[in-house]
């Protein structure tokens, strides 16, 4: 590992997509260990949005992956839970909101700039897997960036449009998406040891 290059990569997710959850705890927890080793890194936040024309009041999560799964979802609901275990994560659905994360990645763009880009994500993918908060209210949101740091600014909106417009033009069509310098983008499957062994090599 060379200590004087820091490891430079981009990660396209939506805040609701349980994989997008998975995939980020395994990256933070490789990043963890690489930054432990002396390695430096640098992780840019790419949004993409599962349902662009969602609602900021939103609706219920259970009936959203009941449209999409079909009829019970508990055994569906069940399995996301457990796998989240796994992933040493705590998921409630059951009151969770689905709704616009257009606010959210603005948080995220604003928080990076502060050097908070990392603790950010974190907060809002336990808001809204774990405390099944709206995280397309405002009010909400505010209140989370003061929890993590963030100095709450209005500013960007015309920058998030062009940077989700980007991404959806690069051709990206589910999430998550990790890619590491020019190499090949990776998809969220990749185990933690994986995205160790990426980042020793960017």
């Amino acid at each position: 590992m060379n200590n004087n290059i820091t490891a430079r990569l981009q990660f396209t997710f939506d805040v609701p997509c349980v994989w997008s959850y998975f995939a980020f705890a395994r990256l933070r927890r490789a990043l963890a260990r690489f930054r432990a080793d002396g390695g430096r890194a640098e992780v840019v936040f790419r949004p993409f949005q599962l349902a662009p024309d969602a609602t900021v009041a939103g609706e219920l999560k259970t009936d959203v992956l009941r449209r999409a799964f079909g009829g019970d979802i508990e055994e569906t609901v069940a399995e996301i839970t457990a796998l989240a275990a796994q992933e040493g994560l705590l998921f409630r659905h059951h009151k969770a909101i689905f709704s616009n994360t257009f606010e959210a990645h603005r948080l995220i763009a604003l928080a990076s700039r502060q050097g908070l880009g990392e603790e950010m994500v974190e907060r809002l993918f336990r808001a809204h897997h774990t405390d099944e908060l709206n995280i397309a209210d405002v009010d909400t949101l505010k209140r989370l960036a003061a929890e993590v740091g963030v100095h709450w600014s209005d500013d960007d909106d015309d920058e998030t449009r062009a940077e989700l417009d980007r991404v959806r033009r690069s051709g990206v069509r589910g999430v998550p998406v990790l890619q590491f310098a020019d190499r090949p983008a990776m998809t969220g499957e990749q185990s933690e040891q994986d995205l160790f062994a990426a980042l020793a090599k960017a």
